[in-house]
């Protein structure tokens, strides 16, 4: 349903759409206005940032033997790689027309299953924040294996309020439960 590919220059128009969005800005805590240039700057540089691996989530459809679109639809990360541990974060974002398709489902599926390989990044723990104005997105990472761990207390602005960020985490041994 979705490949993942390198961020690279030519996302910066869906990357900036993303950031544009009052809607996504809300769903992930985001307060902080972007600059154009900086999107560019972002898009030209991470694929090649250590500690960190970037993905644009692109449709899955092959016909013809290539693929039908390579546009990207959304980013998934997994970043704060810490080697020793074996541990990182994981967060993902889907750009409006595409959210509740199950894109996300599939593109986090396919990170988990790299993280915890020991041909990918050989990790035991993959975590995420999860703002809980946000009950479909926790939904999915429930659905996905992810548990709660506690709460961030006010930790997020939600316009001019406060939201808890919901700590949540999957152990290597629970995705390969699930397989």
């Amino acid at each position: 349903m979705v490949r993942l590919r390198p961020i690279e220059p030519r996302d910066t128009d869906r990357m900036w759409e993303s950031v544009q969005d009052p809607d996504t800005m809300r769903q992930t805590g985001r307060t902080r206005v972007f600059e154009r240039q900086e999107i560019d700057s972002w898009c030209a540089e991470v694929s090649d940032m250590p500690g960190r691996f970037d993905w644009a989530i692109t449709p899955g459809a092959i016909r013809d033997g290539e693929p039908v679109s390579d546009e990207m639809i959304g980013e998934i990360t997994l970043d704060k790689i810490d080697e020793d541990v074996r541990s990182a974060n994981i967060h993902m974002l889907m750009l409006p027309n595409y959210r509740g398709r199950g894109y996300g489902s599939e593109a986090i599926y396919q990170v988990l299953k790299f993280a915890f390989s020991p041909e990918g990044a050989d990790l035991h723990r993959v975590g995420l924040d999860v703002l809980a104005i946000n009950p479909r997105a926790v939904m999915l990472y429930e659905s996905l294996g992810f548990r709660e761990e506690g709460r961030l207390r006010d930790a997020y602005r939600d316009g001019d309020g406060w939201c808890d960020g919901i700590v949540m985490s999957i152990l290597s041994e629970e995705f390969d439960a699930m397989e």
